[in-house]
């Protein structure tokens, strides 16, 4: 199998162009929180915390988001293995105006009800006044990073990788750059701690959606729609997208609310296990970024082998992805373990929070090849397939059956040190990849949602 991977010219050069500056864009996101996370780790466990809980509403947003923009690709990649521009546009229209309801509600509730919503984590008064004073401002910035969001999903599945990636690279640095100015107060700027963070994040995403939005239009692509392109729908075909993109927001849904479980049962054990708990997963998310980008690749290059009516290569191609993908995931697991000392040594946090923060990377490190297999195939191989109702069922049954009932317990009733927590939790990797390998192979997954373009068209006018 890897000799074969190794002579495929082809398929080499579609996974790096696809997939390098996806998670080149990662590696720049993930980097650069944690530059913000040791910012504001040295003014304390509680500001940490506070920061840590006030960006779980963002990162559950992010999730919906995700969701969307997911279950748009599937049909974005599809349609672009045949060059149809037409319904590419509606797609967009679509996760547009759905995202935009989504990220609302979610800017509303952090304006008007930020310490409530912070409650529902921890009962500590400083995390709250501190994590309200980031969200109330950060929640301004949730209806533009839904259309950035979107922006980018279906640029990546039309080809178009690189844009995104530039423009989130220069609003992330700038992001970092205002970090640097304003949580300390730098170059004669005010020292404005938690709030300075949260002024940097709304700067970057305003310049962000006013960059991408330039570009699309300037370069009048497949994007540069006119709004009665992104809005001509009928009854007909905005079901059909949610038949199908409705399992995959679902999913992301029930899998965001499953990890605020987990944030609860951490809030509960106290602030420092908070701290520990954010320090492990920045360092977690960065040394995966790679995975993401392949995972995105994945689900482009199969939903354009699909699209195109090339099932078999499909599967070849699918089969490559889950051999490749946990390999390296043995060497990012093991540089995690290696490199947690020197990840640790970065925060100014108690000894409890940083021994806990360097064992839970310990746990981290040993499940990293299932956990790169379980996103690769869940958000790659199978919603390429249109394969969304079983990989519903696969991601929420592993953490709502099991993850879930594991951290109260471990956490809250048998109250184990939150490495331990954490052991209990990772058990559900296995069992997603017992039950997502035979999925992948039965080839089951495999669906074409698309035909020829004016004949899709004009079923969908009637």
């Amino acid at each position: 199998m890897i000799r074969r991977i190794a002579r495929d010219g082809v398929f080499l050069r579609t996974l790096a162009a696809i997939a390098l500056p996806i998670a080149l864009q990662n590696l720049i996101a993930s980097g650069l929180n944690m530059v913000d996370t040791i910012m504001i780790g040295q003014l304390g466990d509680t500001r940490i915390a506070a920061v840590g809980l006030a960006n779980q509403i963002t990162f559950l947003l992010h999730l919906f988001l995700f969701g969307i923009s997911s279950g748009s690709a599937i049909f974005t990649a599809q349609y672009w293995g045949i060059r149809d521009q037409v319904n590419i546009r509606r797609i967009l229209g679509l996760g547009l105006v759905t995202s935009l309801v989504i990220s609302s509600v979610f800017a509303l509730g952090g304006l008007l009800g930020p310490s409530l919503l912070l409650g529902l984590f921890s009962s500590d008064p400083a995390v709250l006044d501190q994590g309200s004073r980031y969200l109330v401002i950060v929640a301004w910035s949730y209806p533009m990073m839904a259309v950035s969001f979107t922006y980018a999903g279906v640029l990546r599945s039309t080809g178009d990788a690189r844009l995104p990636m530039y423009i989130s690279a220069f609003a992330l640095l700038l992001n970092t750059g205002l970090n640097y100015l304003l949580i300390n107060g730098r170059a004669g700027f005010p020292a404005l701690g938690v709030s300075g963070a949260a002024w940097a994040t709304l700067t970057a995403r305003s310049v962000e959606i006013c960059a991408m939005l330039l570009v699309v239009y300037w370069r009048r692509g497949v994007l540069a729609a006119r709004p009665a392109e992104l809005c001509d729908w009928t009854g007909a075909y905005i079901r059909r997208f949610f038949r199908t993109a409705s399992p995959v927001i679902l999913n992301e849904s029930l899998w965001a609310v499953g990890v605020t479980m987990y944030v609860i049962v951490y809030a509960r054990m106290g602030t420092d296990v908070v701290a520990s708990i954010n320090i492990a997963a920045t360092a977690e998310r960065l040394a995966l970024v790679v995975f993401f980008g392949i995972a995105s690749a994945a689900g482009i290059m199969l939903g354009n082998l699909i699209g195109a009516g090339d099932p078999d290569l499909a599967f070849r191609y699918a089969k490559r992805f889950a051999v490749l993908g946990p390999l390296f995931g043995l060497l990012a697991g093991a540089l995690l373990i290696l490199a947690s000392p020197w990840v640790v040594s970065f925060y100014k946090v108690s000894p409890a929070a940083a021994a806990a923060a360097r064992g839970i990377l310990l746990v981290y490190g040993l499940v990293a090849p299932f956990r790169v297999f379980n996103i690769i195939n869940i958000v790659g191989i199978l919603r390429s397939g249109g394969d969304t109702r079983f990989a519903l069922f696969l991601d929420t049954a592993g953490v709502w059956l099991i993850a879930v009932p594991l951290a109260f317990l471990g956490g809250l009733v048998w109250g184990l040190p939150v490495q331990q927590v954490v052991m209990l939790i990772v058990i559900e990797e296995g069992f997603k990849v017992t039950l997502g390998l035979r999925r992948l192979l039965s080839r089951r997954w495999i669906n074409r949602l698309v035909g020829e373009p004016a004949r899709q068209i004009a079923a969908d006018a009637e």
